[in-house]
């Protein structure tokens, strides 16, 4: 069972390791993501600074990670396979091996993630995500409340309740907010980017 659970976490972290904005930007733009923007090698900064085609591939890519990491953790675990992989996965993305473990901040990743283990959840929090970038603008603030409550709707949702599922959602959020840990002062200071502005 151990050699399982070491197998399945580093498949996924190999796979959310991928850097899906990293590999478009050096192979169609000849650049580092990393040196511009935001420096997160992530959707949004691809959308920011490559424009809307190679932010919308990124954003597919970066959901697919989610999804294989935990189709394979499916057939060689079982549940509890998937609940692995995907952590492991968000893990891979966030802090990739192969690109000095400077990677995105996992909302798509996650968001592949949730569509594997229970769809109503994540389609939830992606109209809730929705609703307040086009109220506020803010990307950064969106991702963060559909974060926050992903294990809500997990709770209110997925019958009968699953304690491991609970926990994993909990799991993601937390990866989800400290990784906006910056943005999340930036609001508090009134001086995060909004949808448009340019990144110093």
């Amino acid at each position: 069972m151990r050699l399982k659970i070491i197998l399945v976490a580093g498949i996924s972290y190999l796979i959310g390791s991928f850097s899906s904005a990293y590999v478009l930007g050096k192979v169609l733009m000849k650049t580092d993501i990393r040196a511009h923007g935001s420096g997160n090698a992530g959707t949004t900064n691809a959308l920011r600074v490559f424009g809307k085609k190679i932010g919308a591939v990124t954003f597919i890519l970066d959901i697919l990670k989610g999804v294989l990491a935990v189709y394979i953790g499916g057939r060689i675990m079982g549940y509890n396979g998937k609940l692995i992989t995907g952590i492991f996965a968000v893990v891979g993305h966030n802090w990739p091996i192969f690109f000095k473990f400077k990677g995105g901040r996992g909302i798509a990743t996650s968001f592949g993630v949730l569509l594997s283990l229970y769809w109503p959840v994540p389609i939830l929090c992606f109209i809730a995500f929705l609703l307040v970038v086009i109220v506020t603008k803010y990307v950064s603030l969106g991702s963060i409340i559909s974060a926050v409550l992903a294990p809500v709707f997990g709770i209110i949702m997925n019958k009968p309740y699953n304690r491991n599922y609970f926990i994993t959602t909990l799991i993601l959020a937390f990866m989800a907010i400290y990784r906006h840990r910056a943005n999340i002062k930036r609001l508090i200071q009134g001086k995060e980017y909004k949808i448009g502005e340019k990144v110093e």
